[in-house]
């Protein structure tokens, strides 16, 4: 979600007595949208806008209290994270990275990664409706770059519906985009099933984050290693597609940039944390 500040919620009286407001989160305040069509989508032709809040993302699944929101990360931000990344020095060529989206939504983020050379990208989704509308846009995406002879080579796309805490990571060097899909308790599940992983066996692994409110979840944990911590701004045609949609979320504004970072997997100086349920 872009940078956003919400109101305090109203205390209710009944009988003369004041009740305290069971509290309440930011996600809980978002209304679902389908408009206005990001330019992007205009462009392409996919549906990657509006915004769906947590309530409508629910799949029975015992983390469901901790996801967010399904809202499209803008074009210019990712790919500005990208170059930052590429500047840091990865150990490895962007050609043998594997490019994962954790909580994909619709897909927007995998099919900007696609236009950079890495040797796949793959979104991890856990709810069916959000997954099969990825699917069709990297389908459709996939076709018009195939079928327009003018059109720069992407990289191979896939869409996996499953748990990322279920995900099993390649062999190949990663790079985890996540777009603050889920909240710290989660978030701290996934930063131990990766460390859980490369107990077992070698690997290279960098994490994309963008409206990193749960960074700090990260910077406690000392198998990583942040190399990376700025607010970056969007192109100017992204912020107005910004500030159009978020002027519909009444408890939201737009500030026309995301706090990003970007985490290098260095490994603890006494071994990982292993994870009894992997």
């Amino acid at each position: 979600m872009s940078s956003s500040k919400s109101k305090a919620e109203v205390a209710q009286s009944t009988h003369g007595l004041a009740l305290v407001p069971a509290p309440r989160r930011a996600r809980d305040l978002l209304k679902r949208t389908s408009f206005p069509i990001h330019p992007f989508d205009q462009m392409h032709g996919v549906d990657t806008s509006g915004l769906v809040p947590a309530k409508h993302l629910v799949t029975g699944h015992a983390n469901d209290e901790h996801i967010t929101a399904y809202y499209g990360v803008a074009p210019s931000i990712l790919r500005a994270l990208i170059g930052h990344w590429r500047e840091s020095g990865p150990p490895h060529p962007i050609e043998d990275y594997t490019f994962i989206d954790v909580g994909a939504g619709k897909g927007r983020g995998l099919l900007v990664a696609s236009e950079y050379s890495f040797r796949k990208v793959a979104g991890i989704e856990l709810n069916h409706e959000m997954a099969a509308i990825a699917r069709q846009n990297v389908e459709h995406w996939t076709r018009a770059h195939r079928e327009d002879s003018t059109a720069a080579r992407i990289a191979p796309i896939e869409v996996v519906e499953q748990d990322a805490l279920d995900f099993e990571l390649p062999q190949t060097p990663t790079l985890l985009f996540l777009f603050h899909p889920f909240e710290a308790p989660v978030l701290k599940q996934l930063l131990r099933r990766i460390e859980a992983q490369f107990a077992r066996r070698p690997g290279a692994l960098d994490l994309l984050y963008v409206n990193a409110e749960c960074a700090d979840a990260i910077d406690r944990n000392p198998g990583f290693t942040q190399l990376f911590l700025e607010n970056v701004p969007m192109s100017p045609e992204d912020h107005a597609a910004d500030l159009e949609a978020i002027a519909r979320q009444k408890e939201y504004g737009s500030t026309g940039d995301e706090e990003c970072a970007i985490y290098r997997y260095t490994g603890r100086a006494r071994g990982p944390i292993f994870d009894p349920a992997a």
